[in-house]
């Protein structure tokens, strides 16, 4: 079905390409994140701040069928149509395109030549394996190696890293670009936190008066597993530990949370709109594999890293580095273990660590990346 979907829209947008060129025109691609919370965000706010493009969204949002009425059925009906038609026409005409992910039918459209396609890619640094490094169905590999031939540019957070994104995309060298990570912008802007743990408190009230504690574990391969997942977090016992003190937050990846249930004692943020807020709101921060503790490393709060299943994960996912002494943070394998390194000051210990993962990841954040990025892509400065 799949394979249709691309065949189709391949079609379609390869019909539009005969139209010339916008140089006005902006689109920015997400086929997953339909928040845009992320650096393709950030950079698509600094375009708009410029005020001299025209533009246009394109979303995973656009294809999701809403049957909750009749209204809203056909209103995503017609989204999708759009997608097909209208979106796929300002793709097509584009003088910039940026994206933060593979999009499949990538490799099939045909781009004017002139287009500059920018990946933004939707995680920073390099944590666990990705791209092509990752072992894929061979079917899936050629789709996106032939999407990837269609970069100008790969953008990514530091110079360490950009030898590991130009592997793992498959590109030269000369495209990938290390301007920063423009989501991270936002950790050094001046913010109202005051206000903004009010607003919070408002929407929770049940976590007045007491820190943020929240644990945000990563997906597995495995379906089951992922269904299991807070099986091996004992909520209750955190809670007779910590309760006092520490409101548990609980954020599951988008690929896990429809199918698991928030157990009670604990508060559920996965449908929390911005993310990057809601890791300046909270206190420390419990995972796994999650590329989610570089929020909190670049912030230099504390992480601590429950891996009950390192050894069975790794056989399916590798890291580019050796977990247990890369992580900028103490790792735990068994609950009660986790649970003793939390009460201790052992987080402290690791203050170094997490300024050579910083600056290996990040290099030395300014808060001007979103508008180097634009001012390199775009004005070619």
């Amino acid at each position: 079905m799949k394979k249709v979907f691309y065949f189709i829209y391949a079609v379609i947008f390869n019909f539009f390409s005969i139209f010339p060129l916008k140089k006005n025109k902006v689109v920015f691609l997400s086929p997953h994140n339909e928040n845009f919370n992320d650096s393709l965000g950030a950079v698509m706010e600094e375009v708009i701040r410029r005020d001299e493009f025209r533009v246009v969204l394109i979303s995973g949002r656009d294809l999701k069928l809403d049957r909750s009425g009749v209204k809203k059925t056909v209103s995503s009906v017609g989204r999708a149509i759009s997608f097909f038609t209208v979106k796929a026409y300002h793709l097509a005409t584009a003088h910039y395109v940026f994206l933060n992910d593979n999009f499949m039918p990538m490799g099939k459209l045909c781009f004017k030549k002139n287009a500059v396609i920018t990946q933004l890619w939707h995680a920073e640094g390099a944590f666990k394996k990705f791209g092509l490094d990752i072992e894929q169905p061979e079917d899936v590999r050629e789709l996106e190696k032939a999407g990837n031939a269609k970069l100008t540019y790969v953008v990514c957070s530091s110079e360490e890293v950009a030898p590991i994104y130009a592997n793992a995309f498959g590109v030269s060298d000369y495209k990938v670009l290390p301007l920063g990570s423009a989501r991270l912008d936002w950790f050094g802007k001046e913010i109202n936190n005051d206000r903004l743990r009010a607003d919070f408190d408002k929407k929770y009230p049940m976590c007045r008066g007491k820190q943020l504690a929240l644990y945000a574990p990563t997906f597995r391969d495995n379906t089951a597993d992922d269904e299991r997942i807070l099986e091996n977090f004992d909520v209750t016992a955190f809670n007779e530990r910590f309760g006092d003190k520490y409101a548990l937050l609980i954020r599951l990846h988008p690929q896990v949370h429809s199918n698991v249930d928030i157990p009670d004692g604990a508060v559920d943020v996965c449908d929390y709109d911005n993310v990057t807020e809601l890791m300046r709101l909270c206190d420390f921060l419990i995972t796994d594999y999650s590329s989610i503790c570089m929020d909190f490393a670049i912030q230099d709060k504390p992480v601590y890293f429950y891996a009950f299943d390192l050894d069975r994960y790794e056989m399916d996912r590798s890291f580019y580095f050796d977990y247990e002494s890369y992580v900028p943070g103490p790792v735990a394998k068994d609950f009660q273990t986790l649970l003793n390194l939390i009460n201790s000051t052992v987080s402290e210990t690791y203050r170094m660590r997490r300024y050579d993962f910083n600056y290996s990841n990040f290099g030395t954040p300014d808060g001007k990346a979103a508008q180097r990025i634009v001012d390199r892509i775009i004005y070619n400065k």
